[in-house]
């Protein structure tokens, strides 16, 4: 899989634009819809990555909110998605996808900001210290090191349940075991860490893992994983030097 999307920090790559037509609101989960375009002509054609068409994400300055999820398409070319709710405060939107027409030069990351409106605007949550382990939904999730900057990091992910139990029965989510998405403090730049290996079955307690992380400083890693029908979403930050 060809993994050079760059930082996603562009609306535009390789000739292909991002154009939100409508954004993410405070309150409601109203839809969020989008358009992408080449040459001023709207596409509609993609090739599945990890199952899914467009993977949506929607991320806070402060790397909270995060969201990972899968819009669906009208036969104009126009995506729409309904986000969880969401707070207040400036975001990023990224989008990650497979142009059918350019499928051998691999998947394109486009974003763009958004602001909503609202009280508690301008409050941030400070980004908890860096670590090597977490725990969501009475799971332990580790990483053994922290990710190099600029260069393919071999990672192992492990995961057991809060007694130590190592977890062997993970499901296939998105045609992996753990779907792990990174952002770095301040610009928001964007990496999709890989799970190496077959897929099939259960799996667990460890999983490769491939990273490339584009800058040194401090990640947010939104680490997907599920288990007995349930998605969990662990967070953890790493500091890339």
């Amino acid at each position: 899989m060809n993994m050079n999307s760059g930082t996603g920090l562009s609306d535009m790559m390789n000739g292909y634009q991002l154009t939100i037509k409508n954004g993410p609101a405070a309150g409601a989960a109203t839809p969020i819809t989008f358009t992408i375009a080449k040459a001023g002509k709207t596409v509609t054609t993609f090739d599945r990555e990890q199952t899914q068409l467009i993977h949506f994400y929607l991320i806070r300055s402060d790397l909270t909110g995060f969201q990972h999820l899968h819009p669906s398409m009208d036969h104009n070319g126009q995506w729409s998605v309904r986000p969880q709710t969401v707070t207040p405060g400036r975001y990023r939107i990224f989008t990650q996808f497979i142009p059918h027409a350019d499928a051998k030069n691999g998947q394109i990351v486009l974003s763009t900001s958004a602001d909503v409106p609202g009280v508690g605007h301008d409050a941030a949550t400070l980004l908890p210290a860096p670590t090597l382990s977490t725990q969501v939904d009475g799971y332990t999730v580790t990483i053994d090191t922290a990710p190099k900057a600029g260069a393919l990091t071999p990672l192992t992910l492990r995961v057991n349940t809060n007694s130590g139990a190592p977890v062997t029965d993970l499901q296939p989510y998105l045609d992996t075991y753990a779907h792990v998405t990174a952002f770095h403090e301040g610009d928001l730049a964007f990496s999709h860490l890989h799970p190496e290996g077959e897929v099939k079955g259960s799996g667990g307690p460890n999983l490769k893992l491939a990273a490339e992380l584009p800058e040194k400083g401090k990640y947010g890693l939104f680490i997907q994983f599920q288990t007995h029908g349930q998605l969990h979403t662990a967070h953890l930050t790493v500091t890339a030097e």
